[in-house]
């Protein structure tokens, strides 16, 4: 629990509800209501065992965190989870009420489970997390990184086809086209760059070896220098 300022809000509130929900309290020293209010929000997170954290303001001292949360009135209170508010309450409540806000921040048992099968990693593990959320992107992606290893293309393409497309599907979806058109062979990435120099001069008119450029692209993903390199020559050989 801890006095939130306009200069630490962002580590505080925003960068800390990455890893656990924050509840920001926005109170004021004329504020009657808030006098009775911020202890039962003390309780109740208290009650959690830092699984919620409670983040105060003070809205007089703080207008920059006021402005952001375009407060009308106090005591005003806000769930935020991932960097985003996903709940929030305006004006005096009982503390069965605020007791069962703060509960709707705790991690569900499903949930809970889900990540617990997702730490093993194993195939059946995952598929049984796929039972519990069908469409959760962890799970998928990190089954369907299962299945192409073993092989598995069309199951891998099919199970990526339920998520919206990020980095990573776009990366398995890339391996999945390269794989497919070696044999299932797995990509070496000692030889990709040698592949890139003898694709580059027929990008500009085949849609095949242009296609194939890009996917060795993905798959030696943005983290490894040469991907921005011969990014750099595809950009000059099309345009």
């Amino acid at each position: 629990m801890a006095d939130v300022t306009d200069a630490t809000f962002q580590a505080q509130v925003v960068e800390r509800s990455q890893t656990v929900p924050v509840v920001v309290d926005l109170w004021a020293a004329w504020c009657r209501p808030c006098k009775k209010l911020t202890p039962l929000l003390e309780k109740a997170i208290a009650s959690t065992n830092g699984a919620v954290e409670l983040a105060k303001v003070d809205i007089e001292k703080n207008p920059g965190i006021a402005q952001a949360f375009k407060v009308q009135s106090i005591p005003a209170v806000y769930a935020m989870v991932g960097g985003q508010v996903t709940d929030g309450f305006l004006g005096a409540q009982g503390e069965a009420e605020v007791r069962e806000f703060v509960q709707r921040l705790l991690p569900t048992q499903e949930k809970t489970e889900i990540e617990r099968l997702l730490e093993a990693g194993d195939e059946a593990s995952l598929r049984a997390a796929l039972e519990l959320e069908s469409d959760n992107a962890e799970v998928v992606t990190a089954l369907s990184q299962l299945l192409v290893d073993d092989g598995r293309f069309a199951e891998a393409t099919d199970l990526l086809g339920r998520i919206p497309e990020t980095p990573e599907t776009r990366r398995l979806a890339a391996l999945i086209r390269v794989q497919n058109a070696d044999d299932g062979e797995a990509v070496r990435p000692t030889e990709v760059e040698a592949e890139l120099a003898e694709l580059l001069p027929a990008v500009k008119t085949d849609e095949d070896a242009r296609q194939r450029f890009v996917d060795l692209l993905e798959v030696l993903g943005p983290e490894d220098p040469r991907t921005a390199v011969w990014r750099g020559r595809l950009a000059a050989a099309l345009f």
